[in-house]
């Protein structure tokens, strides 16, 4: 690894050259002639700038695409009640399968490309871009069919067909979405591997004026409903895409890392689609999990009140969970570049850093959301029948919010060490082996409704933070400083051999 004074990267560069702090970081933290207590406050004030230059403009970015969906639900909900519940259904009953589907293979990007870009082994990001992007496009042709006969799969899963009928429509508008989320969630990556974030923040807040301008358009000028609204938000991720992909082209700052489009993207694909498929699945059991919250919601007595208090409530726990899922992308791409660089301290050390300061965000969220509680659903929709049932939600939403400040950012230094198989079998366990089941029985068998249901799932979350705390506590870095080099040696032997 090269010393500070290095000038390994040009001028241009000079926002992304910290990307595995050129061992600075490293050598305060090895340094044992300075006390502890000094030690670690110089290294907090490195890790500070670096996770923070990341973290910050991430959380904005994922904050920022997530009202998108969050505004057009409210569009929805001030149509009714029930375009409101077909909105929720649409949206997180839906669209979430796909989204963790689409975000869980594009994270085997994170993974290859943070520790690439750590290693200097700059020209493989641009293929693992490529190669991700093409597996992800050809994963959307067969979720096309899901959205296409969704009115069916939702009555068959016990939803009333008027709700069905109305999600299948907001739905329908939703299928180019599919097919935008293939291209962003891997340029997403490979920007972050390069810990360049700030332009997508930019290109993310003006689209978001961009949408709220054509939705108001769509549903209250041109009377086109939820059919209108659904399409306008896929419009909206499709600009997202085109701008940021433009960036890539022309910025200096990728340069280096993308070279133009490749054949090589074809080959090769089996072994990355393996990486990818357990990054899929670690994901997406996540993000499916409450999905399964909001079905089994309209399987309980009076529906239409259970999935409008429980969707608002998912909602905002899916807004402040954008914070974490932010300080999520900074832990991977910091652990992935430190890894990659050879410097296990300093991959240690992010994790403690990143993972407090998602907490200390969580808990400030969940202290609002209890202050809020009896006027925050306003904000979606009128009635004071939905605004006791969210009010009586509110402190569960709470410790959803506290334990959602922790989870994600593991799941990221899980991202950036590339343990997804690992992760996938304890989500299997916590979640669908326990929690689902005890959910169910405290919702269904003790009669306990919505309250029952996100309960058992509290349970099955506890239980996944604190095997990742116990894992990543115990976790030898040097091992995996070792591993991430034997990582990238195949994958660099595997382009070597196809050229």
């Amino acid at each position: 690894m090269g010393s500070v004074d290095e000038p390994l990267l040009p001028p241009s560069d000079a926002a992304v050259a910290d990307h595995g702090s050129h061992g600075r970081l490293e050598s305060v933290l090895s340094d044992a002639s300075v006390p502890f207590i000094r030690r670690t406050w110089g290294a907090l004030s490195i890790e500070m700038k670096l996770l923070l230059k990341l973290a910050a403009p991430a959380v904005f970015v994922y904050m920022i695409n997530y009202l998108m969906s969050m505004s057009t639900q409210i569009f929805s909900g001030h149509l009714g009640n029930l375009e409101l519940a077909a909105a929720s259904l649409g949206n997180t009953g839906i669209k979430v399968f796909t989204y963790g589907l689409m975000l869980g293979m594009g994270s085997a990007v994170e993974t290859l490309c943070g520790q690439a870009y750590g290693a200097r082994k700059y020209d493989m990001l641009g293929i693992y871009l490529q190669r991700s992007t093409i597996l992800l496009t050809a994963t959307g042709i067969p979720l096309t069919l899901t959205y296409i006969f969704s009115k069916p799969f939702l009555i068959a899963l016990g939803e009333s067909p008027e709700i069905a009928s109305a999600a299948a429509v907001f739905v329908y508008g939703l299928i180019p979405q599919i097919f935008a989320y293939a291209a962003n969630f891997p340029i997403q990556k490979f920007l972050q591997a390069q810990s360049i974030v700030l332009p997508s923040a930019y290109i993310s807040a003006a689209t978001l004026i961009i949408h709220l301008l054509l939705s108001y358009v769509a549903v209250y000028v041109l009377g086109l409903g939820l059919l209108g609204a659904s399409l306008v938000l896929s419009l909206s991720w499709w600009v997202i895409v085109g701008a940021q992909f433009a960036y890539i082209v022309r910025s200096e700052r990728c340069k280096r890392t993308w070279t133009g489009f490749s054949l090589q993207a074809f080959s090769g694909l089996p072994g990355f689609l393996k990486l990818s498929v357990a990054s899929a699945v670690m994901l997406c059991l996540e993000t499916w999990y409450f999905q399964i919250l909001v079905l089994l919601a309209g399987l309980l007595e009076n529906p239409e009140l259970a999935l409008d208090s429980l969707s608002i409530c998912m909602t905002i726990s899916g807004w402040v969970f954008m914070i974490s899922v932010g300080f999520n992308a900074a832990a991977s791409v910091r652990v992935s570049n430190e890894l990659g660089a050879g410097n296990p301290k300093s991959a240690a050390f992010s994790v403690v850093v990143v993972t407090s300061l998602s907490f200390i965000v969580s808990v400030i969220a969940a202290v609002i959301v209890l202050v809020l509680r009896d006027v925050i659903s306003y904000a979606f929709t009128g009635g004071e029948v939905v605004a006791a049932a969210v009010s009586d939600l509110c402190p569960m939403l709470a410790s959803t919010l506290i334990l959602n400040g922790i989870q994600p950012v593991l799941s990221g230094v899980a991202v950036g060490c590339g343990w997804q198989a690992f992760v996938a079998w304890v989500n299997v366990t916590c979640y669908y082996i326990i929690g689902i089941p005890v959910g169910s029985l405290l919702g269904f068998y003790f009669n306990l409704g919505a309250k029952g249901i996100w309960g058992g799932m509290i349970g099955g979350t506890v239980m996944q933070t604190f095997i990742l705390l116990w894992v990543t506590w115990r976790t030898d870095w040097n091992k995996e400083v070792e591993a991430a080099q034997k990582r990238l040696d195949k994958w660099e032997v595997t382009k070597q051999g196809e050229r």
